[in-house]
């Protein structure tokens, strides 16, 4: 006889299992690239050291100089690489967390200007300045939180991430604002120690690919590998150095930002290339190319171009303007303009956008992930 309830909770429990199983199996697996990027330093190591500087180079002042500056880039480039994997990735606080009383009211909205109004209510006293494309707060439906400036969320974390760049494989982490800073070092420390090695084997090579040195295999491999892995990094390296410059991540590279005043800008968070640096690098010069933390700010608060921002006190006073990109209006403020001065985001106050955003559970208020 059987009891009723048994059999559903044994097959629920088995199917938690197969979850568990399933999830450990994916989480080893994201750790692949990681471990083959750690098997190729072992051999390189193992090539240029024993194979070339050792069995191969016959003068000792030679081999010293080999030895000294392979080891300086090589430790470099491996402090900066293990920052970017381990560095712990920006998790977005807990006063941006919607409460469950707005989100019940969220849902049981009957209108998209009703949904806009419960977040906007919400988010008044927070930092934030960027909007979606229909001029909402952006809100995370997975996360239940509102999402402060140059946060997405990532899919492979399953979590918010302040100022998110995006998700590299290679280091199983995802690039944003803790680790970015280590991320440029690690691409171009990268980048040195290969350089460093095709540039000190090519002359060996050359003896063992005319037959004046036998069984030296590893050395020329070497060349080629290292040759292969400067010309990849060359062009990613120049493209986020391009990136710091800018003061624009990945993403925003593709999908413009935003702003509750000024409508979409790509250069919205740009401060002039030297500001811009700084706020990866940070202030003091004597750290800028030690992968330690220096970068600029908390994540959340970013400085913006002052005609993104809007002067509360004028507001009351003055007349509102109007600013229009194509036939939408995108936003109805009062704009500072001042100067171009760079300010700091201040909190938000009541805006109208009028634009609609496809694919949303709660209709126009909620972004889209990534």
């Amino acid at each position: 006889m059987s009891v009723p309830g048994v059999n559903y909770d044994y097959h629920r429990t088995l199917d938690m299992e197969r979850n568990d199983r399933c999830t450990c199996c994916v989480r080893t697996m994201k750790w692949f690239p990681v471990l083959f990027i750690v098997a190729v330093i072992g051999w390189s190591y193992y090539a240029f050291v024993v194979q070339l500087s050792f069995f191969t180079v016959s003068s000792v002042a030679q081999r010293i100089i080999f030895l000294l500056f392979y080891h300086i880039v090589l430790v470099m480039f491996l402090w900066s690489y293990y920052q970017t994997v381990f560095t712990e990735i920006g998790r977005v606080p807990s006063r941006f967390r919607v409460p469950r009383a707005d989100l019940d009211r969220l849902v049981q909205a009957t209108s998209e200007e009703e949904q806009k109004q419960i977040l906007e209510a919400f988010a008044k006293e927070l930092p934030v300045v960027t909007r979606t494309l229909n001029a909402s707060v952006r809100f995370c439906e997975k996360c239940r939180l509102i999402k402060p400036d140059r946060a997405h969320h990532c899919s492979v974390c399953g979590v918010c991430v302040l100022k998110l760049d995006h998700h590299c494989p290679w280091v199983n982490n995802c690039i944003n604002f803790t680790n970015y800073k280590y991320f440029i070092l690690f691409l171009g420390y990268a980048l040195l120690y290969c350089l460093y090695i095709a540039f000190t084997t090519v002359a060996y090579m050359e003896l063992i690919w005319t037959g004046k040195i036998d069984g030296r295999f590893h050395i020329l491999f070497l060349f080629f590998v290292s040759v292969m892995f400067a010309i990849s990094l060359v062009s990613l390296f120049g493209y986020h150095c391009y990136l710091v410059l800018l003061n624009r991540t990945t993403l925003e590279s593709f999908r413009t930002p935003i702003f509750r005043y000024g409508g979409p800008d790509k250069n919205g968070f740009s401060l002039g290339k030297a500001s811009n640096f700084q706020e990866v690098f940070g202030d003091d010069r004597r750290l800028w190319f030690v992968p330690v933390h220096t970068s600029l700010g908390d994540g959340m608060l970013f400085p913006t171009q002052s005609h993104h921002l809007v002067s509360l006190a004028n507001e009351a006073a003055s007349p509102v303007a109007s600013v229009a990109t194509g036939n939408h209006q995108v936003c109805n403020a009062t704009v500072v303009n001042a100067s171009d001065a760079i300010t700091s985001p201040i909190p938000q106050i009541q805006a109208d956008f009028k634009e609609y955003v496809n694919g949303s559970k709660t209709t126009a208020s909620i972004e889209s992930h990534e």
